[in-house]
Formats: C-alpha cells, sequence, structure tokens
C-alpha cells in the first residue's frame, strides 16, 4: 500500500522536471509565488491523471492525452474543489443548491398549516397517505408528484382545502411560483428615460430610440390610430402633456392591455393604414425576447431595461398562498430570510415548538437538515441566506459551499484538490474552515490546499513550496516538510512565514482633507449608517463576512456613481443620499467578474496589448512580402487564422452524460494559425510562440515597441508577470480578472480626481506579490486620486491610510460601523475582530 503519492519528471508549462512525494491522509499545503507552477502541479497533473486514469477504467482513452511526465504512483480518486462560480442561473439560491430549501418545502408540505379560503380559520395539515416515503427522504418524488388537484375538508366550515405538495414551495414550478415573475422575484422593466424625453414632443425627438424619417413614419400611424378609435393624438405637444389615451398608445400599442381596455368594445386596427402600432414597450420586449439566445444582440438592448423587485411578490418568488403557510409560527420565507445561523437556532427549538403527534414526522427529517446546516455554518458559510441567489455568490463561497456538501458525502480514499479556500474569509473565520478541512482528512483522506494565507501554511501537516520565482523563473519544489522547516528555508514564503521579511511600517498618513459621504445606507443588513470615506487615501473596508462591505461599496456606492457619471440605469441599493461628489470625477470600479465570456478574449486583447504586437508582426520584411496585414494575426477574425478550431486551438467534445472535454485542434494542433502566418517571426518567435509566452517574458521581447511594452509591463506590476498572454479569459481566476481591469485602467491618463473601487485585489496572491500589488496602489494614491478596497489580507490593512471595519457579525447581526480611523485607531478598538488581529500586528 502506498503511503504517498510520487509523481516523476513533470514537465508540464513552466514545471522543470519536477519530482515530488505529496504524503497521504494529511493537510498537504501548495505555497509559493503566484505563478510558480502551483496549479499546473495540482490541477492539471494530479487531478487530471486523476481523472484520466477513471476515464481510462471506463474504456474511454482517446479524449485524454497523459500530461507529459514520466509517471504517478499512490494516485487516489480525485474531486477538485475549484475557486470558480459557474452557477449563472437567476433560479438557483443558497438554499437550491445546498438542499436545504428542499428539506425545508418537506417540512412545510408535511406540517405547514395556513388560513382556509373560506373561512379564514386555521387549517391543520392533510393527513393523506403517500406522504411517508416524502418525510422518511424520497425528497423530490412524493413531494413533486402528488396529484395538486385533490383536496380535504376544513375541520372548521367543510369546504374543501387543496392538498399542499412540495412543488406549492418551490418557485422553479407553477404550483409554486409567484404568476407575475414566474419564481425570479425580479421583472425587467423598460427604462422610460431612455425611451423618452417628456418635455419634446414626437416631431421634435421626444421619441429617444428613432431617428427624424422614423418619427416621422410611426408619427403618421399613431394620428391614424387616432382617427380610426375617435381621439386626436397631438404630434407636436410635448409627450409629458399627453392624456392617459395617447400615452398608453404610444408606449403599449393597440394591441396592448393598457390601451384596449379604454376601448374594451372596437377590434384593434389590421393595417398600419388604419393605425396598427405596437407600443415602443411592447416592440422594446419582443426584441429582448427574440434575441434570448444571442447575449451580444441582448446586450444591445441592455441598457433600456432595468430590473425592479416584482410587485406582486415584492421579491419573495412565491405565490399568496404558499406565502401564507406556517410551521411554528413562521413561514418558508421568514426561514429563508434568516442567516443559516438563525436558522440552525430555530431547528434546535423546533421540536419544543410542535405536538407530540407530530414529533414522529420531523425526527428523521430534522436529524439531516441540522447536520446539512451544521457543516455550512463549519465552513464559514454561516452568514449566508437561503434566498441569496447563487450568481451573486463570490469564488471563495461558492467553494465552500462545495466544500460542505462533500464534507456531508462521507466519501474515503479521495484526494481533495483545493484552491484557496480562504479567500474572502476573515481570519476570525479561517480557524474554522482549517476545522473542516482536517475532519476531511481524517475521513481518510489526502487534502491538498493550494494556499497563499500564512494561518493555513502554518496549519498544514505537510507544506511543499514551488519557486524561486513565477512563470520561466519558477517550477521548481524549493522546500518540503513541516512549517517550522518551510519558515527556517530561505525561500518567498519561508522568510514571510518566520517574519524574517514583511513590510515596512507605514510612518505617515495622506489625505486631501475632502470626503465622499454616503448617509443612511439601508441596503441588505445595513443598518441605517452614514460612512465618510476621507479622499486622497487608501481606505480599507473591513469586516466578518457578511458584514455589509459589498452592499455599502457595490449595492450602493457604485451604482449611484454609475447612475451620476454614466447615466446607468440600474437604480442604487436603499440610502438617503451621497455627498461631495463634486470633488470626483469618476469612479473606476474593479470587480472580480470575469473579463470575456469565451476562450477567444484574454489579457492580451483585453488589455489592447495585442494591437501593437500584431502591427510588429505585420510590419516584419517576411510579413510585407506574402501581402499579411495585422488583421491576419489576429485568431480572432478570418484571414490568418485556423479555420478548423476558429483561432481557438481547441475544439471542445461533448461527452453527453460527462462535462464537455477541450481537445487540442488536429488542423493546427493548437497554434491558432495557418502555416503562411506561422513561417513569419520576430526576433525567432512566431505569433503563436508569442501567446504561449508569460507577460514578463512578453515584455522583453517587445521592449523595443512601446505601445505593447507599456501596457505589458503594467500587467507584470499587478502581479500577472506569470500568465500566459493567450491564456484564456475564461481560465482566469477572479482575483486575476480584476488585476488585467486594473492594468487597462492604468494604462489611461490618471485625472487625480478619480475613485477607485476594488474588491479584495490581493485574491491569489503571495505576501511578496501583494507588497508589489501595495506599490502600485500607493502609486494611483500619491498623485491625488482614492482608493477604496475590501480586504481581508492584514499586511494591506496595515498599510492603509484608513480603515473602515463593519460588523461585529455577518448576515442580520452585521450592518454596523465598529470602528473607523487609521489602522492604530482601529487596533484599540476591543469590540473589532480587524481589531484584535491588527493589535498582534502592530
Amino acid at each position: 500500500m502506498h503511503n504517498t503519492i510520487t509523481i516523476k519528471g513533470a514537465r508540464l508549462h513552466n514545471l522543470k522536471n519536477v519530482t515530488v512525494s505529496i504524503p497521504k491522509n494529511q493537510l498537504v499545503v501548495l505555497t509559493g509565488l503566484s505563478g510558480s507552477g502551483k496549479s499546473t502541479l495540482a490541477f492539471d497533473i494530479l487531478y487530471q491523471e486523476g481523472q484520466r486514469q477513471y476515464m481510462e477504467s471506463l474504456g474511454m482513452v482517446e479524449y485524454f492525452s497523459k500530461p507529459p511526465m514520466d509517471g504517478i504512483t499512490g494516485l487516489s480518486p480525485s474531486i477538485s474543489v475549484e475557486q470558480r462560480n459557474t452557477n449563472r442561473s437567476p433560479r438557483s439560491t443558497v438554499g437550491t443548491v445546498t438542499e436545504v430549501y428542499t428539506y425545508l418545502r418537506v417540512l412545510f408540505a408535511r406540517m405547514g398549516r395556513r388560513p382556509c379560503p373560506h373561512c379564514g380559520k386555521e387549517v391543520p395539515p392533510s393527513t393523506s397517505e403517500g406522504w411517508e416515503n416524502e418525510a422518511n427522504g424520497g425528497l423530490e418524488d412524493a413531494g413533486d408528484t402528488l396529484d395538486l388537484s385533490e383536496t380535504y375538508p376544513c375541520p372548521h366550515c367543510g369546504a374543501p382545502v387543496p392538498e399542499l405538495g412540495m412543488a406549492h414551495f418551490s418557485f422553479n414550478k407553477p404550483a409554486g411560483a409567484c404568476p407575475m415573475c414566474t419564481g425570479l422575484g425580479t421583472v425587467r422593466r423598460p427604462d422610460l428615460s431612455q425611451l423618452l424625453d417628456p418635455q419634446r414632443s414626437v416631431v421634435e425627438g421626444g421619441v429617444l430610440i428613432w431617428n427624424k424619417a422614423q418619427a416621422q413614419y410611426y408619427g403618421q400611424t399613431l394620428q391614424n390610430a387616432g382617427r380610426y378609435y375617435g381621439f386626436d393624438f397631438d404630434l407636436h405637444a410635448p409627450i409629458a402633456t399627453l392624456g392617459a389615451v395617447q400615452r398608453d398608445l404610444l408606449l403599449y400599442g393597440t394591441y396592448g392591455e393598457a390601451f384596449r381596455q379604454h376601448f374594451p368594445d372596437i377590434k384593434p386596427p389590421m393595417t398600419v393604414g388604419q393605425g396598427n402600432f405596437e407600443g415602443l414597450v411592447t416592440g422594446l420586449l419582443r426584441r429582448y425576447a427574440d434575441h434570448a439566445r444571442t447575449p451580444e444582440s441582448r446586450d444591445d438592448l441592455e441598457h433600456f431595461f432595468i430590473t425592479q423587485t416584482c410587485p406582486d411578490c415584492a421579491g419573495d418568488r412565491l405565490r399568496p398562498e404558499s406565502r401564507a403557510v406556517k410551521v411554528a409560527g413562521q413561514t418558508i420565507l421568514d426561514l429563508s430570510r434568516l442567516p443559516l445561523t438563525g436558522l440552525a437556532t430555530w431547528l434546535e427549538h423546533l421540536p419544543a415548538l410542535v405536538t407530540p403527534e407530530e414529533q414522529p414526522i420531523i425526527t428523521p427529517l430534522l436529524d439531516d437538515l441540522r447536520a446539512r446546516v451544521r457543516r455550512l455554518i463549519d465552513v464559514g458559510a454561516g452568514y449566508l441566506t437561503l434566498l441569496r441567489a447563487s450568481p451573486t455568490l463570490s469564488a471563495g463561497e461558492a467553494q465552500r459551499l462545495r466544500l460542505a456538501s462533500l464534507l456531508g458525502s462521507g466519501l474515503t480514499g479521495v484526494l481533495y484538490v483545493l484552491d484557496e479556500p480562504t479567500i474572502g474569509l476573515h481570519q476570525r473565520d479561517t480557524h474554522r474552515l482549517i476545522r473542516v478541512l482536517r475532519q476531511l482528512r481524517d475521513l481518510g483522506n489526502t487534502v491538498l490546499v493550494i494556499e497563499h494565507d500564512l494561518d493555513m501554511v502554518r496549519a498544514a501537516d505537510y507544506v511543499i513550496d514551488m519557486g524561486p520565482g513565477a512563470g520561466k523563473f519558477g517550477g521548481e519544489i524549493v522546500a518540503a516538510g513541516t512549517p517550522d522547516e518551510i519558515a527556517a528555508a530561505d525561500t518567498a514564503t519561508g522568510r514571510w512565514l518566520s517574519g524574517r521579511e514583511m513590510l515596512p511600517a507605514r510612518t505617515r498618513r495622506r489625505g486631501n482633507g475632502k470626503q465622499l459621504v454616503i448617509h443612511g445606507a439601508r441596503e441588505h443588513n445595513l443598518k441605517n449608517i452614514t460612512v465618510a470615506l476621507p479622499l486622497g487615501l487608501l481606505i480599507a473596508v473591513t469586516g466578518v463576512s457578511g458584514s455589509g462591505k459589498s452592499s455599502l461599496l457595490f449595492d450602493i456606492l457604485d451604482r449611484a456613481a454609475r447612475q451620476r457619471f454614466y447615466g446607468a440605469g440600474d437604480p442604487p441599493g436603499e440610502h438617503l443620499g451621497i455627498s461631495g461628489w463634486e470633488h470626483l470625477d469618476k469612479v473606476i470600479t474593479l470587480d472580480q467578474s470575469a473579463i470575456g465570456r469565451t476562450t477567444r478574449s484574454n489579457a492580451a486583447t483585453y488589455t489592447d496589448s495585442f494591437t501593437p504586437i500584431r502591427q510588429t508582426f505585420a510590419e516584419t520584411a517576411e510579413a510585407q512580402a506574402r501581402g499579411l496585414t495585422a488583421a491576419h494575426f489576429s485568431f480572432n477574425t478570418p484571414g490568418g487564422r485556423c479555420e478548423r478550431c476558429q483561432g481557438a486551438g481547441t475544439l471542445t467534445v461533448n461527452m453527453h452524460f460527462l462535462p464537455d472535454v477541450e481537445v487540442r485542434c488536429p488542423a493546427c494542433h493548437g497554434r491558432r494559425f495557418k502555416r503562411e502566418v506561422l513561417d513569419v517571426t520576430y526576433r525567432g518567435y512566431t505569433i503563436s510562440d508569442v501567446l504561449e509566452m508569460s507577460i514578463a517574458e512578453a515584455a522583453e521581447l517587445f521592449a523595443d515597441v512601446p505601445a505593447a511594452y507599456s501596457r505589458l509591463a503594467l500587467m507584470t506590476d499587478v502581479g500577472l508577470g506569470y500568465l500566459k498572454l493567450g491564456q484564456p479569459a475564461t481560465t482566469l481566476s477572479g482575483g486575476e480578472a480584476q488585476r488585467v481591469k486594473l492594468a487597462k485602467e492604468l494604462s489611461r491618463k490618471a485625472t487625480g480626481c478619480t475613485l477607485y473601487l476594488l474588491d479584495e485585489p490581493t485574491t491569489g496572491l503571495h505576501a511578496a506579490d501583494v507588497a508589489q500589488l501595495l506599490k502600485v496602489l500607493h502609486g494611483l494614491v500619491d498623485v491625488g486620486n482614492t482608493v477604496v478596497v475590501i480586504e481581508h489580507n492584514l499586511d494591506v490593512i496595515r498599510d492603509a491610510d484608513w480603515v473602515i471595519d463593519l460588523g461585529p457579525e455577518g448576515g442580520d447581526a452585521g450592518g454596523y460601523i465598529i470602528a473607523a480611523g487609521t489602522p492604530e485607531d482601529v487596533a484599540r478598538v476591543a469590540e473589532s475582530y480587524t481589531g484584535q488581529f491588527l493589535r498582534a500586528m502592530l
């Protein structure tokens, strides 16, 4: 029996013939500078080879090639928990993903009490047969296939009351979903301010989406409609002065419900000549629906719409009948709005709140439900609510939810590969997560964690440190052993772990005396707080996960700024107002959302550094002799690219019951371009070679091309020098995508009056790289700008000019300002968790 997993001679990407042994059934941390080869070793070698061996056992060898290495022994079946939130469905919530909401649906279908629709008195749950297997674990089948037309008599008035099934509590099924929003909780409504200028008439251009010819054509149709129905439509009157009939005609057309109610007995006109008019809003909604399958076309129409809370269900997603059902005095929505910690407390008290007859029904369900919720709290997700939409989760949150479900699976003998699970966690919660990973290990599994957090490194059984540098300067094992042995080693990790290397203490704090003030912030869990952001500083917004940091910065400040500076439609979160805008000329938000939806987008194309590179190739004598232009060196347009893979270098193979697999294009062998384009070289490199280079290497190669060098150097400065120039945007982590955006912003001319909002910019960075990133952020502040970062990294918080700490807890128990001031001021506040950790540092 192998006690270790041994990799011999791994040579993928920047790995330099690496041979390493990983002890089994231990918590192993893989650390090192960003770009040193950690992900290649963990995911591309260990995890992929585990997958390949599994597929081989199913006889499906042709889809997976063996990674370049001499061999691997002792490998266990592998499960990866990557740092990506791939769930973009607006119908998915924390409750549905974790199945906690599914269990609650069983509970409410079996035990829910509701008012009788006839006499209004409370009706107890049905005791019909067919529910037993549901209470005993047949979660979906029993409740969702129950005959929903069945009834039983009200015990008070005898009138028939419909049976309740699980489907009645699902916002993803017609029986339970609010009819107005179909269970989404929001409706997309055209933004009339983008369609009409109420002060102008139709002929003066009052309809903003019509040109002169359209205004004339549609104006004639509106007058025809007026004649047909017997009213006057004055094309010269300001739109604001139009009567209800004329306005409803303009907005909703002759077939629209709003207009038809004025003339219920008149059949609408059939032709344009008679006055058949579609209506601005009706037409826009039709075009939006027509383009549902083409995201690019929908994006063109997106700015005409605003998302509003559904007026019928007020965002609750369920039908009124389902919202009225209660268990122990609570509706399913009351429970879904509680943070998971609050739900756990309610579940503890539930047995004391039900009748003795109901006890045997809830016992088996409750044990399972409590265990699920407890695991979610243990991984640091206790502040989340069941109603929280999956697409709004950060990559770290999505990863921790998956970790909780794996903990419940009880698997043993597995290799778990995790990618920075501490992302987005406050130091206070890191020890909880460490406990969960040790539980996974104690079940008899090997837990391999890629991590930069020094607390996690110290908690490991075994540490593998990669380096010594990044990109072509990395790819080696520079130290391996216990955390103490790593701390003693002369490596970047060793020096930061032992404290021999640290950021120098700041001697002065900056500021220009001006401030931006957010008044009465009440969005989500914010408790009507007024927050002053002093300008001309580096400000860290801190607090435990779920304390209200993102609500304050992104839901309120960012959206209000978009409205003010860019005329965006989506309204900001609840607040009274913001003062101090006059001190700023723009607000730039750099979040962790992806920089592109397709594999054709990458850091080089996003930052415009690829354009001067293509131009350089086009200017070579060889390219000019062949008549090749810069367009031939683009993999995004026909001409020079390989048409088999359309310049992607890979083809997607549909695996039917398994996830799709990317395979190398057989025509260009992954090189993306046609042979004649690949015959052109610059300093001995083809355009395909350049895309395979790291950003730092490309900067070196194009040092004499200022337009390319300046942008590539900026990406190196923000800690992205290790990234491959052509690496698809879809494979970048949230932190990497954010730093690409930062590099693009830095390439623009600074005004000195800009407010930058960043969401955990240190995500995925080694302590040594954080120091480098801080130099860039300080550089922005030194020329007069203001940089606000949401951050858990103590080095950044200590280095900030000003700290705003929210809390004290997450969810309902958060949303207050616990401390605000310099890091030294915050360290003196006993109630601040951030302050406690800062105190130890300072």
